[in-house]
């Protein structure tokens, strides 16, 4: 909570606005150049098939007030975005939770991640494959 008109006791119960995930799709749906449509009908989870709608995702994008997905809903967002679902997750639990996934990683490890939303996509591929090759993943999960 933030203090209000500078007195400290004073305090409000609008923390800062957090869209992480909203930035997320929004910018993924961008890279897949995806309408809105496009992109709704492809956010199911494949195992359960949960979908998330149209307009959640609109007012998600739109910063209106939506209901914190569940595990399924976040499924659907990863499948929708060709994302892994480590990426939705993290982006939902910093928006909806304010939780920073990176706070518990070295300095140097949260440098390198921070950098990472950065490279283009088909770079970021290339540089996945390159890690696999130094560190291979620990499951097929990690692929």
């Amino acid at each position: 909570m933030a203090a209000k008109d500078g007195n400290p006791g004073e305090m409000t119960s609008n923390p800062e606005r957090r869209t992480q995930l909203s930035d997320l799709i929004r910018r993924r749906r961008a890279e897949l150049n995806q309408g809105l449509d496009k992109f709704a009908a492809r956010a199911v989870d494949p195992v359960s098939g949960v979908r998330v709608t149209r307009g959640w995702i609109y007012r998600l994008e739109t910063g209106e007030k939506v209901t914190p997905p569940v595990y399924e809903e976040l499924c659907a967002l990863a499948a929708a975005a060709r994302l892994p679902i480590e990426a939705v997750q993290d982006a939902a639990g910093a928006q909806f939770h304010g939780v920073d996934p990176l706070r518990s990683g070295t300095g140097e490890a949260v440098a390198y991640v921070r950098k990472l939303d950065r490279i283009p996509p088909e770079q970021r591929e290339r540089l996945l494959r390159l890690i696999d090759t130094l560190v291979p993943p620990e499951s097929d999960e990690d692929r």
